[in-house]
């Protein structure tokens, strides 16, 4: 059987596995557009003799990771298990699963082509009704990319034109017919916000066309779904008709309940301080900044509201409001207890998460900041788990959780490195030794001969 053949048969067994029509446990199908993922078929697993880092801060030398059924069951030493398959994993490092929380596959899907282009609902500055997974293309190529960069989920956001953007969605990084065979069960819905030069630019005809005018624009609709949040309310204690249901209110409404997650792109310091300000106001936490280009300003306002910075390494420069990025900003937020994150909004940068990382540690090195494996990993797993809601089932190598894991070829924060091993629920799903029985895109077929990935 040639390599395309073979792909093919491996993406629709794969497929088939996915559409097996029983929804996924703990998944309520009331709710529209609930999420159909189901788990790959995986075999009992031991990685023996590794280096492990946990996600929890904990580094473990010739250790070994149990997978079961799915699930991490233990990591220590001397660990056996019948009928296991059995992995040597010495000499190679042994991580949770990559997870980006700023992504745009499927919405600025590969090739790029204005076809393609369905990330920005650029109509109006307040888009809170759209959804980006209905705008996901699952045969993106770029998701195979990723794939064998180690990454096992990500957060698809809508891109940055408005003042409110639309819904993100969460995906576990498997091949599916439709979105909702990726799509994370139980992760909630996060909001896409923007700040500063992006919507004013965008709108600069109509408005908003300042930061000022930015800012009543955030103002003004959470007054607006307060309202509608209380006449709902109203309306279920028997005090009145509910209002005429509202798409965009009810997004802006699920984040002053609580359900729907902020996650806020905002370069400046005083930006963020901001919209924190704002947030006070109207009762909502501001879950994750993005880019957040100058954190490192107020790194002790971001710990002390618990809010999450996903940052590049060295992205600068670029516009005014990123002018004063610096390469130490994760280390000084790290350092501050602020919750790090290293996102990539990138096609090809999501395949190098750990190795962005890496800079950070090489900057804060030379002055004299000493950055362990072991911390600097959470900023792409643990905490980028944390960033996206999901962290109670992954994100660490902890028994229980789903057994997302990678087994790098060496140090992943060595530019060397490559992504030997990729599991998803406990299921081989990227095997660098084997290409031609990884997974390989509908459009891949016919249009290249590479079948194995990011190259």
């Amino acid at each position: 059987m040639n390599r395309t053949v073979a792909a093919l048969a491996a993406s629709i067994l794969i497929l088939c596995a996915c559409d097996s029509g029983a929804p996924p446990t703990g998944s309520d199908q009331r709710e529209p557009f609930a999420s159909r993922y189901q788990p790959l078929p995986g075999t009992t697993t031991l990685l023996r003799g590794g280096t492990v880092l946990t996600g929890t801060g904990e580094r473990l030398e010739n250790a070994d990771v149990l997978l079961r059924d799915g699930k991490i069951v233990d990591v220590g030493t001397g660990l056996t298990a019948d009928g296991a398959d059995i992995v040597d994993a010495t000499g190679r490092w042994i991580t949770p699963g990559v997870i980006d929380v700023h992504s745009h596959l499927g919405v600025y899907a590969s090739p790029s082509v204005d076809s393609h282009s369905d990330g920005n609902e650029a109509t109006d500055p307040n888009t809170a009704e759209v959804w980006a997974e209905h705008s996901v293309w699952p045969h993106d190529p770029g998701f195979v990319a990723a794939l064998a960069g180690g990454v096992t989920s990500l957060q698809i956001l809508p891109g940055s034109a408005n003042l409110f953007g639309g819904r993100g969605v969460t995906l576990k990084n498997v091949p599916g017919r439709n979105v909702q065979d990726m799509k994370f069960p139980g992760a909630p819905h996060g909001l896409k916000m923007a700040c500063g030069e992006n919507p004013k630019r965008v709108y600069e005809g109509s408005g908003p066309s300042t930061r000022m005018g930015n800012v009543a624009g955030y103002r003004s609709a959470w007054i607006e779904a307060a309202e509608y949040r209380e006449e709902m309310e109203a309306a279920e204690r028997g005090e009145g008709e509910a209002p005429t249901r509202d798409l965009r209110l009810e997004t802006l409404a699920g984040v002053l309940e609580g359900e729907i997650l902020i996650h806020n792109h905002c370069y400046r310091g005083d930006e963020m301080s901001v919209m924190l300000d704002i947030a006070e106001e109207f009762g909502y936490k501001v879950g994750t900044f993005h880019h957040a280009v100058e954190a490192y300003k107020i790194a002790d306002l971001l710990a002390e509201a618990d809010t999450c910075a996903a940052i590049w390494a060295d992205w600068w420069g670029f516009k005014m409001e990123a002018y004063d990025g610096i390469r130490e900003n994760a280390a000084i937020l790290d350092q501050a207890g602020a919750c790090t994150v290293m996102h990539s909004d990138d096609d090809i940068g999501i395949q190098q998460l750990n190795q962005e990382s890496a800079k950070v540690i090489g900057a804060a090195a030379r002055v004299g900041v000493d950055i362990p494996p072991e911390r600097a990993v959470r900023w792409f797993t643990g905490n980028a788990a944390k960033s996206l809601g999901i962290d109670d089932v992954t994100g660490t190598l902890t028994p229980g959780k789903m057994a997302d894991v990678v087994l790098w070829s060496g140090d992943p924060f060595s530019v060397y490195t490559r992504a030997d091993r990729v599991y998803i629920d406990g299921a081989l799903v990227y095997d660098r030794s084997t290409p031609e029985s990884n997974p390989v895109t509908d459009f891949s077929l016919g249009t290249s001969s590479l079948t194995g990935g990011a190259l």
